[in-house]
């Protein structure tokens, strides 16, 4: 069965419109599909490239010399447990559909994630999260199929090395290809304890409190898309990869130095000495404000930490390069790391590049 395309341009498959031809192009819409195609590039030494959502990616100019199989697979199983509610999703399905389900059917636990772009499959790689909460407080079990034993796998949550925006998935890059995802939430239409102060701000609560869970969800999208971080297609701030770098953990040896450099500096306790810094605040204390343009790509208007390519969505826009996204990207990183002793690290995945 020959179902591979050849020379298939790969900009249009991400959220940032950037990328290159890849060699050779293939959807999987299920499960065998996925496992065959990885399997035999494996055997044939081709490189391979798993797409989803294309919204934590930013892919070279030149493209991608091997296979890329993007992942089309759909479905949802649920089963009830008590008062826990066990969903499981394919590694194709929408992230934002399934958390606007889980809010709807009174499953509380993703509601705060609501609004990120991409794909089931990516939510345990990235250990996404947002205003408090990330999907390892709720995956239970990730089922993925190991290229380096040739099999496929279920890794319980306790064996996926969770840490912030961080897992062994991520760690060892290319070696999991996720099929499905277990959550297990909770069977409640309240939220959990609020604790993100932006969030509570907006709700009009104390931190610590539950909200009906549609009320948490919008409140995040309307947060989400005052910050340009809610795709849409008329709104050029959205071209881009999310929060292009995280926010920073540094030992009290560095959280004093930057203190010396930056008295006062905003930060939260996250214990064993160490504190997190708002990357957007470095970045724009170090002489990078929202708007901020080198050539065609520019910090968003919007949002400190987004990177994008406004001419991405056409208009009158000029068309940049990935190589353009991270000459800019470099450029903030090595401000940052001038005024303040703190590099930051990009939180997309980089394909054929280097920063």
């Amino acid at each position: 069965m020959n179902d591979r395309l050849q020379g298939v341009r790969l900009a249009p498959y991400t959220t940032l419109r950037l990328g290159g031809p890849a060699k050779a192009f293939a959807e999987a819409r299920t499960e065998e599909e996925i496992v065959r195609l990885v399997a035999e590039a494996d055997r044939a030494g081709e490189p391979v490239l798993v797409l989803g959502g294309g919204s934590n990616v930013v892919i070279a100019d030149e493209g991608f010399d091997g296979l890329v199989v993007r992942v089309a697979t759909a479905g949802v199983r649920v089963a009830a447990d008590g008062d826990r509610v066990h969903v499981t999703a394919a590694a194709g399905e929408g992230w934002d559909a399934l958390v606007r389900r889980c809010v709807e059917e009174g499953w509380s636990g993703v509601e705060c994630l609501s609004g990120i772009p991409g794909l089931v499959g990516a939510t345990p790689i990235q250990n996404v999260g947002a205003y408090g909460q990330d999907v390892s407080q709720t995956i239970e079990r990730v089922r993925a199929y190991d290229r380096r034993r040739g099999e496929v796998v279920e890794l319980p949550a306790q064996r996926c090395g969770f840490s912030y925006r961080n897992s062994a998935f991520k760690q060892d890059l290319g070696r999991y290809v996720v099929l499905d995802v277990t959550y297990a939430l909770a069977r409640s239409g309240e939220s959990g304890p609020i604790g993100y102060a932006e969030l509570a701000n907006r709700l009009g609560v104390a931190l610590g409190d539950r909200v009906p869970l549609a009320a948490v969800r919008e409140a995040v999208l309307e947060l989400r898309r005052g910050k340009g971080m809610v795709l849409d297609p008329a709104d050029p701030d959205t071209c881009s990869a999310g929060s292009f770098f995280t926010n920073p953990v540094l030992t009290a040896e560095q959280a004093a130095e930057l203190e010396r450099r930056a008295p006062g500096y905003p930060r939260w306790e996250v214990g064993d000495g160490t504190v997190k810094v708002p990357a957007a605040w470095l970045i724009e204390h170090a002489g990078f404000p929202k708007g901020y343009r080198r050539g065609p790509v520019r910090i968003s208007t919007k949002h400190t930490l987004a990177l994008t390519h406004p001419g991405g969505l056409g208009g009158p826009y000029e068309p940049a390069t990935a190589a353009d996204l991270i000459a800019l990207a470099a450029e903030v990183r090595d401000g940052v790391e001038a005024k303040f002793g703190v590099r930051l690290v990009n939180e997309p995945v980089l394909v054929g590049l280097e920063l």
